[in-house]
Protein backbone atom coordinates (compact mmCIF):
# COMPACT_ATOMS: atom_id res chain seq x y z
CA UNK A 1 0.00 0.00 0.00
CA UNK A 2 0.92 3.33 -0.65
CA UNK A 3 0.93 6.59 1.51
CA UNK A 4 -1.89 8.69 1.42
CA UNK A 5 -2.15 11.80 2.97
CA UNK A 6 -5.47 13.32 4.99
CA UNK A 7 -6.11 16.78 3.12
CA UNK A 8 -6.61 20.15 5.49
CA UNK A 9 -10.42 20.33 5.60
CA UNK A 10 -12.98 22.58 7.30
CA UNK A 11 -14.69 19.44 8.46
CA UNK A 12 -13.32 17.34 12.18
CA UNK A 13 -9.73 15.37 10.76
CA UNK A 14 -11.54 12.55 12.15
CA UNK A 15 -13.91 13.12 10.31
CA UNK A 16 -12.70 13.25 6.74
CA UNK A 17 -9.91 10.18 7.78
CA UNK A 18 -13.46 8.02 8.60
CA UNK A 19 -14.44 8.94 4.56
CA UNK A 20 -11.06 8.29 3.26
CA UNK A 21 -10.82 5.08 5.42
CA UNK A 22 -14.66 3.65 4.23
CA UNK A 23 -13.57 4.13 0.45
CA UNK A 24 -10.74 2.28 1.28
CA UNK A 25 -12.69 -0.78 2.67
CA UNK A 26 -14.64 -0.36 -0.85
CA UNK A 27 -11.61 -1.16 -3.11
CA UNK A 28 -9.07 -2.77 -0.98
CA UNK A 29 -10.64 -4.99 1.54
CA UNK A 30 -12.73 -8.26 1.50
CA UNK A 31 -15.34 -8.94 4.74
CA UNK A 32 -13.35 -11.07 7.73
CA UNK A 33 -9.93 -9.92 6.20
CA UNK A 34 -7.52 -7.74 9.57
CA UNK A 35 -6.64 -4.12 9.15
CA UNK A 36 -3.71 -3.50 9.22
CA UNK A 37 -2.18 -2.17 13.07
CA UNK A 38 -2.47 1.28 14.25
CA UNK A 39 1.31 2.27 13.84
CA UNK A 40 0.90 1.30 10.03
CA UNK A 41 -2.53 2.88 9.57
CA UNK A 42 -1.45 6.09 11.18
CA UNK A 43 1.41 6.27 9.25
CA UNK A 44 -0.30 5.31 5.74
CA UNK A 45 -2.73 8.63 6.17
CA UNK A 46 -0.06 10.60 8.00
CA UNK A 47 -2.87 11.48 10.37
CA UNK A 48 -1.95 10.50 15.08
CA UNK A 49 -2.92 7.59 16.45
CA UNK A 50 -5.29 9.55 18.24
CA UNK A 51 -7.16 10.65 15.20
CA UNK A 52 -7.05 7.28 13.71
CA UNK A 53 -8.58 5.66 16.71
CA UNK A 54 -11.71 8.17 16.32
CA UNK A 55 -12.25 7.33 12.73
CA UNK A 56 -11.85 3.57 13.56
CA UNK A 57 -14.18 3.85 16.22
CA UNK A 58 -16.81 5.98 14.34
CA UNK A 59 -16.20 3.04 11.20
CA UNK A 60 -17.45 0.63 14.24
CA UNK A 61 -20.33 2.24 15.13
CA UNK A 62 -21.88 2.62 11.60
CA UNK A 63 -21.38 -1.58 10.93
CA UNK A 64 -17.88 -1.23 9.02
CA UNK A 65 -15.75 -2.27 11.18
CA UNK A 66 -15.55 -5.25 13.71
CA UNK A 67 -13.11 -5.42 17.02
CA UNK A 68 -12.83 -8.79 18.26
CA UNK A 69 -10.99 -10.23 21.05
CA UNK A 70 -7.65 -12.09 20.00
CA UNK A 71 -8.04 -10.80 16.49
CA UNK A 72 -8.05 -7.63 16.19
CA UNK A 73 -10.50 -5.16 13.80
CA UNK A 74 -11.35 -6.72 10.72
CA UNK A 75 -14.09 -5.45 8.09
CA UNK A 76 -17.83 -6.02 9.19
CA UNK A 77 -19.67 -8.04 7.16
CA UNK A 78 -23.44 -6.36 5.82
CA UNK A 79 -26.14 -5.72 8.26
CA UNK A 80 -28.52 -8.73 8.94
CA UNK A 81 -32.19 -7.42 9.33
CA UNK A 82 -33.82 -8.75 12.30
CA UNK A 83 -37.64 -8.93 12.81
CA UNK A 84 -38.98 -7.32 16.31
CA UNK A 85 -42.02 -7.17 16.23
CA UNK A 86 -45.57 -8.12 13.96
CA UNK A 87 -48.29 -6.83 13.08
CA UNK A 88 -50.20 -9.36 15.12
CA UNK A 89 -49.68 -8.95 19.19
CA UNK A 90 -47.97 -12.26 20.23
CA UNK A 91 -46.59 -13.11 23.81
CA UNK A 92 -42.92 -14.22 23.99
CA UNK A 93 -42.44 -17.93 23.59
CA UNK A 94 -44.94 -17.85 21.32
CA UNK A 95 -44.86 -20.57 17.82
CA UNK A 96 -42.26 -18.63 15.67
CA UNK A 97 -40.49 -16.73 18.17
CA UNK A 98 -36.54 -16.60 17.26
CA UNK A 99 -35.42 -16.35 21.14
CA UNK A 100 -33.70 -19.15 22.93
CA UNK A 101 -34.47 -19.05 27.05
CA UNK A 102 -31.30 -19.88 28.89
CA UNK A 103 -32.38 -18.63 32.61
CA UNK A 104 -35.29 -17.92 35.09
CA UNK A 105 -34.62 -16.37 38.66
CA UNK A 106 -36.96 -14.95 41.51
CA UNK A 107 -35.66 -11.87 42.55
CA UNK A 108 -37.17 -8.42 43.15
CA UNK A 109 -36.23 -6.10 39.59
CA UNK A 110 -34.34 -3.34 39.23
CA UNK A 111 -36.12 -0.12 40.14
CA UNK A 112 -37.17 1.49 37.10
CA UNK A 113 -38.17 -2.17 35.95
CA UNK A 114 -40.51 -2.25 39.18
CA UNK A 115 -42.28 1.11 38.85
CA UNK A 116 -43.30 0.06 34.94
CA UNK A 117 -44.57 -3.00 36.07
CA UNK A 118 -46.82 -1.54 38.95
CA UNK A 119 -44.85 -4.11 41.55
CA UNK A 120 -43.22 -3.39 44.93
CA UNK A 121 -39.64 -2.33 44.70
CA UNK A 122 -39.25 -5.88 47.02
CA UNK A 123 -41.75 -8.06 45.33
CA UNK A 124 -40.01 -10.57 43.66
CA UNK A 125 -40.11 -11.17 39.56
CA UNK A 126 -39.81 -14.27 37.67
CA UNK A 127 -36.68 -12.87 35.33
CA UNK A 128 -36.11 -15.07 32.19
CA UNK A 129 -33.33 -14.91 30.39
CA UNK A 130 -33.15 -15.55 26.05
CA UNK A 131 -30.40 -14.80 23.67
CA UNK A 132 -31.39 -14.64 20.00
CA UNK A 133 -28.40 -15.69 17.22
CA UNK A 134 -28.88 -15.00 13.57
CA UNK A 135 -26.81 -16.64 10.56
CA UNK A 136 -25.13 -18.50 13.34
CA UNK A 137 -24.14 -14.90 15.03
CA UNK A 138 -24.98 -13.69 18.54
CA UNK A 139 -27.61 -11.16 17.92
CA UNK A 140 -29.12 -9.72 20.57
CA UNK A 141 -29.76 -10.51 24.63
CA UNK A 142 -32.95 -10.34 26.63
CA UNK A 143 -34.08 -9.96 30.33
CA UNK A 144 -37.90 -10.37 30.22
CA UNK A 145 -39.60 -9.32 33.41
CA UNK A 146 -42.89 -11.10 34.54
CA UNK A 147 -45.22 -10.44 37.40
CA UNK A 148 -46.23 -13.59 39.97
CA UNK A 149 -49.29 -12.48 39.98
CA UNK A 150 -48.89 -13.18 35.52
CA UNK A 151 -48.42 -16.67 36.27
CA UNK A 152 -50.32 -17.62 39.04
CA UNK A 153 -50.39 -21.40 38.24
CA UNK A 154 -46.38 -22.11 38.05
CA UNK A 155 -45.76 -24.72 39.23
CA UNK A 156 -41.83 -24.21 41.04
CA UNK A 157 -41.37 -28.07 42.04
CA UNK A 158 -42.01 -28.94 38.59
CA UNK A 159 -39.12 -26.89 36.83
CA UNK A 160 -36.82 -24.80 39.82
CA UNK A 161 -34.93 -22.74 37.64
CA UNK A 162 -32.80 -22.81 34.28
CA UNK A 163 -34.04 -23.45 30.62
CA UNK A 164 -37.00 -25.37 31.88
CA UNK A 165 -37.84 -23.04 34.46
CA UNK A 166 -37.63 -20.28 31.95
CA UNK A 167 -39.93 -22.28 29.25
CA UNK A 168 -42.60 -22.59 32.29
CA UNK A 169 -43.16 -19.03 32.76
CA UNK A 170 -43.25 -18.40 29.13
CA UNK A 171 -45.87 -21.55 28.53
CA UNK A 172 -48.25 -19.92 31.60
CA UNK A 173 -47.67 -16.59 30.08
CA UNK A 174 -49.81 -17.81 26.43
CA UNK A 175 -52.86 -19.06 28.63
CA UNK A 176 -53.62 -14.71 29.22
CA UNK A 177 -55.13 -12.73 26.49
CA UNK A 178 -52.66 -10.29 25.29
CA UNK A 179 -54.94 -7.05 24.64
CA UNK A 180 -51.88 -5.03 23.17
CA UNK A 181 -47.93 -4.60 23.39
CA UNK A 182 -46.05 -1.36 22.91
CA UNK A 183 -42.24 -0.56 21.76
CA UNK A 184 -39.73 2.08 22.40
CA UNK A 185 -36.06 2.09 21.03
CA UNK A 186 -33.04 3.77 21.87
CA UNK A 187 -29.38 3.66 21.97
CA UNK A 188 -27.73 2.53 24.17
CA UNK A 189 -23.90 0.82 25.21
CA UNK A 190 -23.61 -2.27 26.44
CA UNK A 191 -22.86 -3.54 29.89
CA UNK A 192 -20.43 -6.38 31.06
CA UNK A 193 -23.12 -9.23 30.92
CA UNK A 194 -24.79 -8.15 27.32
CA UNK A 195 -21.35 -7.76 26.16
CA UNK A 196 -20.30 -11.50 26.96
CA UNK A 197 -23.47 -12.71 25.53
CA UNK A 198 -23.22 -10.57 22.18
CA UNK A 199 -19.36 -11.39 22.13
CA UNK A 200 -18.62 -7.56 21.98
CA UNK A 201 -16.29 -5.07 24.08
CA UNK A 202 -18.42 -3.56 27.27
CA UNK A 203 -19.51 -0.66 25.93
CA UNK A 204 -20.00 -1.48 22.44
CA UNK A 205 -23.04 0.50 20.80
CA UNK A 206 -26.33 -1.49 21.27
CA UNK A 207 -30.24 -0.74 20.62
CA UNK A 208 -32.40 -1.69 23.30
CA UNK A 209 -36.10 -2.34 22.19
CA UNK A 210 -38.20 -2.03 25.34
CA UNK A 211 -41.65 -3.68 25.10
CA UNK A 212 -44.90 -3.87 27.23
CA UNK A 213 -46.99 -6.59 27.40
CA UNK A 214 -50.52 -5.46 28.25
CA UNK A 215 -53.22 -8.10 29.57
CA UNK A 216 -56.15 -6.72 31.70
CA UNK A 217 -55.16 -3.62 31.74
CA UNK A 218 -51.87 -4.23 33.37
CA UNK A 219 -48.59 -4.48 32.70
CA UNK A 220 -48.12 -8.18 32.62
CA UNK A 221 -44.66 -8.41 31.79
CA UNK A 222 -41.67 -6.21 30.22
CA UNK A 223 -39.19 -7.13 27.93
CA UNK A 224 -35.77 -5.40 27.50
CA UNK A 225 -33.96 -6.21 24.30
CA UNK A 226 -30.38 -5.46 23.98
CA UNK A 227 -29.46 -5.74 20.06
CA UNK A 228 -25.86 -5.01 18.78
CA UNK A 229 -26.08 -2.20 16.62
CA UNK A 230 -22.87 -3.04 14.52
CA UNK A 231 -24.44 -5.76 12.80
CA UNK A 232 -28.27 -5.68 12.58
CA UNK A 233 -31.39 -3.72 11.76
CA UNK A 234 -34.54 -3.51 13.37
CA UNK A 235 -37.68 -4.05 11.22
CA UNK A 236 -41.34 -3.71 13.10
CA UNK A 237 -44.15 -5.07 11.02
CA UNK A 238 -45.02 -8.32 8.93
CA UNK A 239 -43.40 -6.63 5.57
CA UNK A 240 -40.90 -4.48 7.50
CA UNK A 241 -42.12 -1.14 6.71
CA UNK A 242 -40.65 0.50 9.22
CA UNK A 243 -36.61 0.57 9.77
CA UNK A 244 -33.54 1.68 11.76
CA UNK A 245 -31.18 0.84 9.14
CA UNK A 246 -28.37 3.08 8.35
CA UNK A 247 -26.86 1.35 5.60
CA UNK A 248 -23.18 1.96 5.12
CA UNK A 249 -22.02 2.73 1.28
CA UNK A 250 -21.83 -0.37 -1.19
CA UNK A 251 -19.01 -2.79 -0.14
CA UNK A 252 -17.26 -5.64 -1.96
CA UNK A 253 -17.99 -9.01 -0.80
Amino acid sequence: MGTTQVEAVPEPKYWHLRTVLSEALDSEFSVGEILPNERELAARFGVARATLRQALEQLELEGRLQRRRGVGTTVAPPRVGVSVGTEQHLWPGAPGDAWQPSDCTLAAPPAAVAEALGTGRDEAVHTVRRSRRTHGRPMAAELLYVPVSSVPDLSAIEAPSGPARARAVLRELQRRELQRQESAVELGSAHAEDAKVLDRLPGAPVLVVTTRYVAGDRTAALSVATYRADTCRLTFGDAGGVQIHHDPPSRAC
